[in-house]
């Protein structure tokens, strides 16, 4: 690889953890959604500093390109990313179910509150007859 290439990966790293630690301080993204980008944006950021340890990771597991490394955890990064928005997505669809029932409930009770509060057909709001 290039000079060229090794700095472009670390200003994409260093800009990556720059983003996710500026939404962090913002409060646009919450801790527990950061951790995966954080864990990228580290690793990116390491290999770009020492390159062969990519290298050697490959040679490690039996990767023929470091490239494909790279490929390989990224998609299964963005994978576990996938999974803890869908579990959060299903927790939240069940919280919003739960909670439109107990709405629904609660509108029908004030209903049938309002219904036996009601003056009666003929009477004032004072209760008196005509």
């Amino acid at each position: 690889m290039t000079l060229t290439s090794y700095i472009f990966g670390i200003c994409a790293a260093l800009l990556t953890l720059i983003v996710v630690i500026d939404m962090l301080r913002r409060r646009r993204l919450r801790e527990r959604h950061a951790v995966w980008w954080l864990i990228a944006g580290i690793l990116a950021l390491v290999v770009g500093i020492f390159p062969g340890l990519l290298e050697w990771a490959a040679k490690l597991v039996g990767v023929g390109l470091p490239v494909n490394l790279v490929f390989f955890v990224s998609i299964a990064v963005l994978f576990l990313v996938c999974i803890q928005h869908s579990t959060e997505l299903t927790k939240l669809e069940t919280q919003s179910r739960t909670l439109a029932e107990e709405v629904a409930l609660l509108d029908l009770r004030v209903r049938e509150l309002e219904a036996a509060t009601a003056p009666q057909q003929g009477e004032d709001v004072d209760g008196q007859s005509h």
